[in-house]
């Protein structure tokens, strides 16, 4: 058995982590932050899961640097001290998992529980599993070819419900074993019968009243038929699906309807091709990547088969409440005014456990609308339960996609349906009764609610949130009724829970600005059941359970960056990192993070990591550094996240402007040594930078660039920019390229050239542009073996290098 700590203890690092001894903190340079992370920072635990019974954490760890992460595990005892009747918790040491136990483990816990939470069902390389949670037995309910996926429990428990080979649903009946086929969707055509013609229809007809043995041998025939065709079982009604893709067949819980979507994709949509020239064939070879926006996709439809009367119908959208909406951008201008019903997307439903109720979320292409409607599958009657309409589009946590209805779900009235919306600014959670149409808001204010978990007993959320502040996440428990909500974490920084099963501890990994992902662990001690009260649940302080650092990472004194605010000039407050030198030099560098909707002004470690120890370094040499979370960041509501709509490089920009005349204003800054650089959209908003406001920033680093948005993907762009063939102003304000007349700095463009996501010929097109207008300030260095987010580290090393020296020398 494995040595036990008390609450307060420390756990043993140097049984978790072989560390070297102690080294002397040492300059950051440029080779020693861009090496491999595994070996100079250390890994982070990832992937943390409980087992059934609560008493046992697993998760992937690499404390010995190997190539690859291994999975240990900690297991947990709760003592009752005499004094008291908290309980205190205790934790093994981190162990590594054997291979052998490894493969016998149960997939982790997730959604399929029966509803006594007494088995869990689980799919594990292809095969169905049924494990006994009293008992901790696992029976293997298929061993076959095939490969079993999705397994669910029937509505009456005495069936398991799964997905063979991506598309027919199964049962398995767990007590007798017998296996039935549900569906019978086949790939292509159904072989129509030869029709014959009025003239082959009259001698066949003729034969037949001439000939007596001919009529007789066609009644016996027909007979034979008749009888053999009686005789058979009741099988699936065949479903040819044509030309088309069959997209997640989903059964009732009470087994007698399945939906499923048809999406067929379009065959004059082109795919761009990315050469690969740096090969083991020693021959370029084509990636087949993406098409570019405003291409033709994919056309969807959604069905119901009816088991018991053997139909399978379409469901109509023609009616839906503002279906044939002309998006707003649009309403001004003279084109086609017919009303058009707008092509949708309706998502997999989402049905109450007694199968009475049966909700649907509808999503219009050009993602101006989301309609939550009650489907009832018998008529194929929409009814609109809420409509979340934006000029811009809809997003936001928990929002879903057109592939997904969001968070959502019934709660234990079974009548009840929880979701939720961007309705008045601010990803909140909502209820609607499915029956009345009766809506309530649970939460409200200038915050976001970002994870949602409804308890076993259906009688609290458990949410995460960064209502302290926007830069902390942090884990609370709230009644579904609503009302305050208990605060379950106290570190300052990102608190990412994973609950246990029992529901009585969190397994968290938390990170400061200054510190990487570790693994802790809080005893929920369980006080009272009205979470209404600020008392309902109280958390012990976290047990540290991982030290996965370095001693060479840990020698240096990482900073921890200033959380500012800087005001922008529409009065709006712009989150930022300040990074302040012992002795500032005047010179200032301001980072772009990737992605226009991520978040880095923020209090825990961030996905930037590279670039946070790259701001060291530049702060050991003098320099101010800044990065923001400018407009369209994630983490501020709808309206931040909409600000760039129509207009890539507009107020973003401004934001980035903004913090540079700030950082004159307040940190003694020289107007005239301020660099830019980022990747991606940072790299985007660099070159916006250094071609629209070339007086404001000297220097500039572009990295992996989109330069040119009509050449970027349709899903992301399109709900920015609308479609380049309706919306060519947006798209020709908002590119680059348009605009590298006005570069005046120096420019420095990285980009990996087989990058399948922002294609190198973005670059490529661009040097062709600075060439044609005689620029001379500027260069571009490619990298023929990296993608968009690089790996190597001699890559990291040879770019940084160059960013460093674009700096030194030029600002």
């Amino acid at each position: 058995m494995h040595r036990l700590y008390a609450l307060f203890a420390l756990l043993s690092s140097a049984s978790a982590v072989a560390q070297s001894s102690p080294q002397k903190p040492t300059p950051l340079t440029v080779e020693t932050i861009m090496q491999d992370p595994k070996s100079w920072v250390g890994t982070s635990p990832s992937n943390p899961f409980w087992s059934d019974d609560s008493k046992t954490l697993y998760f992937n760890w690499n404390p010995d640097r190997t190539l690859g992460d291994s999975l240990y595990k900690v297991t947990f005892t709760s003592l009752v001290p005499r004094s008291g009747r908290t309980r205190l918790l205790a934790a093994s040491q981190p162990v590594k998992v054997s291979p052998t136990e490894r493969r016998a483990l149960p997939a982790p816990p997730v959604s399929a529980f029966n509803l006594a939470y007494t088995q869990r069902v689980f799919d594990r390389q292809g095969d169905l599993f049924l494990l006994d949670l009293k008992f901790g037995s696992v029976r293997q309910l298929t061993n076959t070819v095939e490969v079993e996926t999705d397994p669910t429990f029937s509505g009456d428990q005495k069936q398991v419900i799964f997905r063979r080979s991506g598309s027919n649903l199964f049962s398995i009946d767990l007590k007798t074993g017998q296996l039935t086929q549900l569906t019978d969707f086949k790939p292509g055509s159904k072989k129509a019968d030869t029709k014959l013609t009025d003239e082959e229809k009259f001698l066949k007809q003729d034969q037949l009243r001439l000939s007596s043995v001919l009529k007789e041998r066609k009644e016996k025939k027909d007979e034979a038929d008749r009888i053999s065709k009686a005789d058979q079982p009741k099988r699936p009604k065949e479903i040819y699906l044509d030309d088309k893709t069959l997209v997640n067949p989903t059964l009732s819980p009470d087994g007698r309807f399945v939906t499923y979507r048809l999406m067929k994709r379009p065959t004059n949509a082109k795919t761009a091709q990315v050469p690969n020239y740096i090969t083991e064939s020693g021959y370029t070879e084509e990636i087949a990547a993406r098409t570019k926006v405003g291409a033709p996709v994919a056309s969807q439809e959604f069905f119901v088969y009816d088991i018991a009367k053997d139909t399978v119908r379409a469901v109509s959208v023609k009616d839906i409440p503002g279906i044939t909406d002309k998006p707003a951008y649009l309403q001004s201008t003279k084109a086609d005014t017919a009303k058009k019903v707008r092509p949708v997307a309706i998502s997999s439903p989402v049905w109450s456990e007694d199968s009475k109720f049966c909700v649907v979320v509808v999503r219009s292409l050009d993602n101006k609308d989301r309609w939550i409607m009650r489907l009832q599958p018998e008529t194929l009657k929409l009814s609109l339960l809420d409509r979340q309409h934006e000029d811009t589009w809809i997003g936001g946590p928990g929002i879903g996609s057109q592939n997904s209805p969001g968070s959502m779900g019934f709660l234990g009235d079974n009548q009840t349906l929880w979701f939720q919306s961007e309705a008045d600014g601010y990803s909140h959670l909502y209820t609607v009764n499915v029956l009345t149409g009766e809506k309530k808001q649970l939460t409200s204010g200038k915050f976001e609610v970002q994870q949602i978990q409804l308890s076993k007993d259906k009688k609290h959320f458990y949410l995460q949130t960064n209502e302290v502040h926007p830069g902390e996440q942090h884990f609370y428990r709230m009644a579904v009724s609503g009302g305050e909500r208990t605060r379950l974490t106290n570190m300052t920084g990102a608190n990412d829970v994973t609950l246990s099963p029992d529901e009585t501890r969190m397994a968290i990994r938390y990170s400061s600005s200054n510190q990487p992902w570790e693994l802790y662990v809080m005893e929920i001690n369980q006080t009272g059941t009205d979470s209404k009260t600020a008392k309902a649940a109280t958390a012990n302080p976290a047990i540290k359970l991982t030290n996965s650092l370095t001693d060479a990472f840990k020698a240096y004194p990482w900073r921890e960056p200033s959380l500012v605010t800087i005001p922008a000039r529409d009065g709006q407050s712009i989150y930022a990192r300040l990074y302040k030198p012992a002795t500032p030099n005047g010179k200032s560098v301001v980072f772009v993070h990737g992605a226009g909707y991520l978040q880095n002004a923020h209090k825990w470690w961030s996905q930037y990591f590279r670039e946070y120890m790259f701001h060291n370094l530049l702060a050991d040499k003098g320099y101010t550094v800044l990065d923001i979370d400018y407009r369209a960041s994630a983490g501020y509501g709808r309206d931040w996240r909409t600000g760039i709509y129509r207009y890539m490089g507009g107020k973003d920009l401004e934001d980035h402007v903004d913090a540079a005349k700030w950082l004159v204003q307040t940190q003694g800054v020289d107007a005239k040594r301020i660099g830019i650089y980022g990747g991606s959209y940072g790299g985007f908003i660099t070159l916006m930078a250094m071609f629209t406001t070339p007086d404001v920033f000297k220097a500039g680093a572009a990295l992996r660039p989109v330069t040119d948005w009509a050449a970027y993907n349709h899903p992301y762009t399109a709900n920015i920019l609308n479609e380049p063939q309706t919306d060519s102003l947006a798209y020709r304000r908002s590119s680059p390229i348009n605009f590298a007349e006005g570069l005046k700095g120096h420019l420095l463009i990285c980009h990996g050239m087989v990058d399948v996501n922002v294609h190198f010929q973005d670059a490529v097109r661009l040097a062709q542009r600075l060439i044609e207008l005689k620029k001379e300030n500027w260069e571009l260095a490619p990298y023929p073996v990296e993608d968009h987010g690089f790996v190597e580290p001699t890559s990291w090393m040879d770019e940084y290098k160059r960013i460093l020296k674009l700096f030194d020398e030029r600002l």
